[in-house]
């Protein structure tokens, strides 16, 4: 086979296996959202309240040294800061990505096609299957705005409506007839846009709205050492639960724009990839650095790779580990990669 039909055969033969799909940071920013960078320049103007104490500031001032000499990731990580401050920075994360999810889901109300998960969703629903599973350390709710326009019921471990609690159980429950709905599963590890925690902690799901409400804190996990400490807080703990069982029992991985840069998800993903012969399928439009160096280093034994080379796309695989160039496609891309591969 030519590298072409290599790609296609790979691609295939992970996509009828209904695999976990894992979406990252580039899964969102087709459309619109901003990546870390962005958000690291925009935290870099925050003006701290007058009130700020002095340790605080003392405290940002040494993460504003750090931040240009890194990433916003490590540099969350490398300066510890008060909780007042991560506070501030939890309401200037959201406050800054949120606009975009709303303009996606205003998107979608136009126009129901737009996104391309929900071809794949129908693709995967096309057979017996009865749920999809997606994990995604993204804030935004894209995975879920493409089910239901697609027409399939969404869970994320809230139960339904326009103000939803946590359910009390993992699974989800809308059925039709006898049998569960078709329903994709989102285990949104690190939070979503939807979720706030009043002053007693308790979280509630909101639809998309453009401001926080009135005595509520959005709850979701910034970059940095906060991320470790919160994930033993609910919903996180159960969510990661979910997202680790999922993780356990895939018969293949499918991720888009996800750069394994986040042990929460990847420890225990190439931990299966290495010991067991479960293929897994990246597409985003620059392959990680770490990406490149587990594939490298054989820490997955039947992978594809796909990224942006131009006007063209350069191919990864166990059987091409240097790279081969696809004329021509842009297959990187989801919606040309599903066009072609299904």
């Amino acid at each position: 086979m030519n590298p072409l039909e290599t790609a296609v055969t790979l691609a295939q033969n992970c996509i009828k296996n209904n695999p976990l799909i894992i979406l990252g940071s580039g899964a969102s920013a087709g459309y619109g959202v901003p990546g870390m960078w962005a958000l690291g320049e925009h935290l870099k103007n925050i003006k701290l309240p007058s009130s700020t104490p002095k340790p605080d500031l003392e405290a940002w001032d040494k993460f504003l040294i750090e931040l240009p000499k890194t990433n916003l990731e490590q540099a969350l990580t490398d300066v510890s800061l008060s909780a007042g401050l991560t506070k501030l920075i939890i309401g200037s994360t959201w406050s800054f990505l949120n606009p975009n999810d709303v303009k996606i889901f205003l998107a979608v109300c136009s126009d129901r096609k737009i996104l391309a998960l929900s071809k794949l969703y129908q693709h995967l629903f096309s057979s017996t299957s009865r749920q999809v599973h997606v994990v995604t350390p993204n804030y935004d709710r894209l995975a879920e705005y493409a089910a239901n326009a697609a027409g399939f019921s969404v869970y994320t471990g809230f139960n339904y409506g326009h103000l939803t609690q946590r359910a009390s159980s993992p699974q989800p429950k809308i059925h039709e007839g006898a049998l569960q709905a078709r329903t994709v599963s989102v285990w949104k590890v690190h939070g979503c846009f939807g979720w706030f925690a009043d002053a007693d902690g308790v979280v509630t799901g909101l639809p998309p709205m453009e401001n926080i409400p009135v005595g509520m804190e959005p709850v979701i996990i910034t970059p940095g050492i906060e991320k470790y400490r919160r994930t033993h807080d609910e919903p996180f703990r159960t969510i990661m639960h979910c997202a680790d069982k999922c993780i356990q029992n895939a018969s293949a991985y499918f991720c888009v724009g996800f750069g394994f840069n986040d042990q929460h998800l990847q420890t225990l993903l190439i931990e299966r990839c290495q010991s067991e012969d479960v293929p897994l399928i990246l597409i985003t439009q620059k392959i990680s650095d770490t990406a490149k160096f587990l594939f490298d280093n054989k820490k997955v034994r039947r992978y594809l790779a796909l990224e942006q080379d131009g006007l063209d796309t350069k191919m990864y695989s166990t059987e091409y580990p240097a790279g081969v160039n696809l004329p021509t496609c842009s297959l990187w891309k989801l919606a040309d990669f599903l066009s072609l591969v299904l």
